[in-house]
């Protein structure tokens, strides 16, 4: 039970205090985005790039650790997806119980990675434009699906795909190597860049955004100051998340301590991160995005 309760204080702070920070400014810059200049655009797409992923994987969590109250045990749902080093890692680290839901009942009754490569090709397109189907019924996340594919396909056609399907990022190592580290930087941009289109509220509203962001007169343009003092809260708590996530990416959530009993007493970390939840339970009242879904 005790890990239950972790889980769901786990969750809440991802859901209150990382997701309900990075969409007030994810919002924000999306529907305003003319005042703002590129870098601070990139900016609002990294905000929403954690926003989602606090708001679903922060879901996911209280549920998996209600469930572990009632003795349940659910499989995990998100296993540290941005540290991914390459693209089929990040699905497979992603919406887990929805990706491999796909994978058994769509993509290998298609004949998944068997059969030629314009079959396993075509298969890759369906399962991920399917994919931004269930999302709903807006362009915008068909594009999504499809740029998701699109990064897929390189791997795919170099027999790649599987490569870090077994292992973690800087396995058995405190830091991850440079190649690591320019593997996992370069997958974070490319879902960033994908995650504008699933932010945009339509198609043109992405490629407005993007035609800011890649023309250097409006890249460093001039543009609506941002709160310093937001951004220093909001940085200093997706560093909370970060470092957790890193340290414990071989367990089950940021704070599954059970390993670490002996030199280490988590209580006051449990204490600094419900303080946390208790200050921005008052001044966000979001919804999870995924309710939407």
């Amino acid at each position: 039970g005790a890990d239950g309760m972790r889980q769901i204080v786990w969750g809440l702070f991802k859901k209150i205090v990382i997701a309900d920070n990075c969409a007030e400014y994810a919002n924000l810059i999306f529907n305003n985005y003319e005042d703002y200049n590129g870098a601070t655009l990139i900016l609002g797409a990294i905000f929403f790039t954690f926003q989602i992923y606090g708001d679903f994987s922060g879901y996911s969590d209280i549920a998996i650790g209600i469930s572990k109250l009632f003795g349940f045990s659910l499989m995990k749902n998100f296993a540290t997806p941005y540290f991914s080093r390459d693209i089929a890692e990040f699905w497979r680290r992603w919406h887990i119980s929805l990706s491999t839901w796909f994978r058994d009942y769509l993509y290998i009754p298609l004949g998944g990675s068997r059969g030629k490569k314009w079959q396993q090709v075509r298969n890759v397109f369906i399962i991920f434009i399917v994919s931004g189907f269930w999302h709903g019924a807006n362009w915008t996340f068909i594009v999504w699906g499809a740029l998701n594919a699109i990064y897929f396909l390189p791997l795919l056609l170099q027999n790649s795909n599987r490569t870090h399907s077994t292992s973690m990022v800087a396995e058995g190592k405190l830091l991850p190597s440079f190649k690591e580290l320019i593997q996992m930087v370069s997958t974070f941009m490319l879902t960033v860049f994908a995650w504008i289109f699933f932010r945009a509220e339509s198609i043109e509203h992405a490629l407005n955004i993007l035609k800011r962001i890649f023309h250097y007169s409006s890249f460093l343009g001039n543009s609506t100051e941002l709160s310093k003092t937001y951004l220093f809260t909001s940085s200093f708590y997706l560093s909370i998340l970060l470092i957790l996530e890193y340290l414990q990416r071989y367990n089950s959530h940021g704070l599954d301590f059970t390993w670490s009993r002996k030199n280490f007493n988590p209580y006051f970390l449990y204490f600094f991160l419900i303080m946390m939840i208790l200050i921005n339970l008052k001044s966000n009242n979001n919804q999870f995005i995924y309710f939407q879904f």
